[in-house]
């Protein structure tokens, strides 16, 4: 019964986790939706979560015991939703995608 019930604690908590990284993943989304809207360019996040990754390539977490999800995980996330926040932020700015300038990080590269 004890090692029964361990198990059965772990299995829980790793479904908590699982719900708690698609919650994080939502509100990426959501986040981003509403920042390409008011007028900041999508295309940065993957720039963010390049610089991230490059900044914390030893102590990550492993993703599977963690509440949110990996870098690499959202920067694939962010880049599969481009064809809807690209259009939402040239909206914003009163152009077309096709209008859009090339993506240009405003933080200087070491």
């Amino acid at each position: 019964p004890g090692r029964q019930r361990g198990a059965t604690n772990a299995a829980g908590q790793l479904l908590v986790l699982k719900f708690s990284r698609d919650e994080e993943r939502e509100a990426d989304l959501v986040g981003l939706d509403i920042a390409a809207r008011s007028g900041y360019d999508p295309r940065a996040g993957i720039a963010l979560w390049n610089k991230m990754a490059a900044l914390n390539q030893s102590g990550a977490p492993i993703e599977l015991l963690s509440t949110h999800p990996g870098g690499s995980e959202r920067i694939e996330q962010i880049d599969s939703h481009m064809n809807v926040l690209l259009p939402l932020y040239a909206r914003s700015k009163g152009v077309s995608v096709n209008r859009l300038p090339p993506y240009r990080s405003n933080v200087a590269q070491r």
